[in-house]
């Protein structure tokens, strides 16, 4: 690990520091069984995920707007597993549990982008269901792919950009506290706990990127979601009624398997203090983990046009080997 601060010529000068990274506490002798449901999720994570892009790729059938989206929801998990992957089995499998300052900041950055994507995309797809419920026969003629492809570009951008200034802001610190994380992976919120100045801004800047995504986010879902119910309770039938909702099930469960975990974890963080640190590592490791394991399985049963497109796939490798 590189020292905290060198001293030389009378002078202090601050070095970027290496952290240390936290597997699970108390369990620190049982790491590497711990690491095979690991492994397991990241294989159920990769597979899952890719195959959904895969078929909607390839198959034809799937180029309209809400697989589009789906794809759009598959690749950001991708890229938040990815960006966790090397430290969390770095730590589980081989015992390495140390990061360098530049590794941490970009870790740190890639992961929390991505899950700031995750939130517009999954806007994004509450805004596609109420399009498709209010205005059938113009679903396609609105939601166009250069205005889908618009809408992912704008929600990438977003999160990059808001991010960036926590990166800097964080480079610019001096670290001469301790090094250690409460995390197998890089949090904005573990990193501005080291610093020995002060980190007022970090935190304004990081509530001002939360409440403009996340918070605007999430309300935003719910008014899409009360404008579709208010759609459907005008629809003549009961079977079209039935119909339009079953439409929205996959997507409600991608928003409460990624908000409830979420804001779980950020009341733990807030009045969980006393609670023992095992479960704020468990419960952070839900919010990350469970959202790209479950959303695959459930659209895969869900959604009949993806599980026939899977198994038209899968039929076709089987037939070539």
């Amino acid at each position: 690990m590189k020292s905290h601060y060198d001293i030389s010529n009378g002078s202090i000068e601050f070095t970027q520091p290496s952290f240390i990274l936290m597997g699970i506490p108390g369990l620190e002798g049982e790491h590497i069984w711990i690491s095979i449901p690991f492994c397991l999720m990241y294989i159920i994570i990769f597979i899952g995920n890719g195959l959904i892009l895969h078929v909607t790729w390839i198959d034809t059938v799937l180029h309209q707007p809400m697989y589009f989206f789906l794809a759009m929801l598959a690749f950001v998990e991708l890229g938040v597993s990815a960006s966790t992957m090397p430290t969390v089995l770095g730590i589980f499998l081989f015992g390495i549990n140390d990061i360098s300052f530049g590794g941490c900041l970009l870790q740190m950055f890639s992961m929390h982008s991505f899950t700031l994507m995750e939130s517009g995309v999954l806007l994004a797809m509450s805004i596609d269901r109420f399009v498709a419920i209010y205005s059938p026969l113009r679903y396609t003629a609105l939601l166009t792919i250069p205005r889908i492809a618009g809408m992912g570009a704008t929600i990438a951008l977003r999160s990059v950009m808001l991010m960036l200034p926590l990166l800097f802001l964080l480079e610019g610190l001096p670290f001469c506290g301790h090094n250690t994380l409460t995390h197998s992976y890089c949090l904005h919120s573990d990193l501005i706990k080291l610093p020995c100045a002060d980190t007022r801004p970090n935190s304004i800047l990081g509530l001002f990127v939360i409440t403009s995504t996340l918070g605007l986010d999430s309300l935003l879902i719910v008014v899409s979601y009360g404008l579709i119910i208010h759609t459907i309770v005008g629809i003549a039938s009961g079977a079209g009624r039935w119909r339009a909702l079953n439409t929205c099930v996959s997507h409600i469960s991608a928003v409460l398997v990624y908000y409830v975990p979420m804001i779980s974890l950020s009341l733990l963080h807030r009045f969980g203090h006393h609670l023992p640190s095992l479960l704020q590592t468990s419960m952070a490791n839900v919010y990350l983990f469970f959202p790209p394991v479950v959303n695959p399985i459930v659209y895969s049963i869900k959604t009949k046009e993806i599980r026939n497109s899977i198994v038209r796939t899968l039929s076709r490798k089987r037939g070539v080997v």
